[in-house]
């Protein structure tokens, strides 16, 4: 089968053997799959990083335990925990420290043909959602987690920093339940977007540095995915207020503490989000992800969709099997 092999900066597709289907798994066919920024700092370096990645699908069941869902289209929950200790017996697989994560730690990702996960990681994509949806779910979770992890008022106004691929699915995300959404970012192809979608955008390069609104706003979510994005939310959350961190950056960030702790803020980071409302909004078509596809290529082709999911004012770039075609 064909599959994507990552390592040292170089992305590469080779042919190698299926996986085998352990007890408990299944064994998935790859329909459609998503290069996140995570995949980018993997080829960075992020984590040490070698093998395949890959973590945002949508897969046909081929082989598995459980009848009902051979031949169903599934998204996968990316962390494999141990189901045994004490964060596992408290329904937080996610934070399991003996866990295994699909297409980051030790468990080949969804860039191939065919892929494995336990079949408790798996949710049946209902019929109504189209694979191109789909693809979305786990992203999409990961910018509901913010709902489940912060006590958000009811309307509150909330700045969201970045308008790549995440800060826009966190701006689609609260403004679908309500909250009035202030998205910064850099790319007026991007912001367009989102002001499609009713939410007020703020191009920051139009604006000189002592434009920014210091200390404005209760709630800051940072999305931007640069290591000088912790420095500009802390600078325009209020005293006592909470920045919400979701950029994951390769290396080290060098950060002044000292605003942190004179004005008391609450730093909350938040990565991995259920699957349950994500797959309600796709369903329900309340986030207009399609907005956000660029490019789709065969994942033949694996090495030139990482140049182009790369590029500036790229959004997402889908990998698609050919080797059977998708919903």
């Amino acid at each position: 089968m064909l599959a994507v092999h990552l390592e040292n900066g170089c992305v590469e597709v080779r042919d190698i053997p299926a996986p085998a289907r352990p007890a408990g798994y299944a064994l998935i066919r790859m329909l459609c799959a998503g290069i996140c920024n995570t995949d980018l700092e993997l080829k960075r370096g992020y984590y040490g990083f070698a093998g395949t990645p890959g973590h945002e699908f949508v897969g046909e069941v081929v082989q598995a335990g459980r009848s009902e869902l051979i031949g169903r289209r599934v998204v996968g929950e990316i962390n494999l925990s141990c189901g045994h200790c004490d964060w596992c017996r408290r329904d937080m697989g996610r934070h399991c420290p003996h866990r295994d994560v699909l297409g980051i730690v030790r468990h080949p990702g969804a860039f191939s043909e065919l892929l494995t996960l336990p079949e408790s990681n798996l949710h049946i994509v209902p019929d109504e959602i189209p694979t191109e949806r789909a693809v979305f779910t786990e992203p999409l979770a990961a910018a509901c987690e913010i709902l489940d992890q912060a006590a958000l008022p009811c309307a509150a106004t909330i700045a969201v920093l970045g308008d790549g691929k995440l800060g826009l699915l966190i701006g689609f995300v609260l403004n679908a339940h309500g909250y009035r959404v202030h998205l910064y970012g850099r790319h007026p192809e991007k912001l367009r977007l989102a002001a499609a979608a009713g939410i007020r955008t703020i191009a920051v390069n139009e604006a000189p540095d002592n434009a920014w609104p210091v200390g404005e706003y209760q709630w800051v979510v940072e999305a931007t995915g640069s290591s000088q994005g912790l420095k500009q939310a802390v600078e325009i959350v209020r005293p006592r207020g909470v920045v919400i961190l979701k950029s994951t950056v390769h290396g080290t960030v060098g950060f002044d503490t000292a605003p942190v702790i004179v004005n008391e803020l609450t730093l909350v980071g938040s990565r991995c989000g259920r699957f349950e409302p994500a797959l309600h909004l796709l369903e329900h078509d309340l986030i207009p992800v399609e907005s956000m596809i660029s490019v789709r290529r065969p994942l033949s082709e694996a090495p030139e969709a990482f140049e182009q999911a790369a590029r500036k004012g790229v959004l997402k770039v889908l990998l698609e099997n050919h080797g059977r075609p998708s919903r």
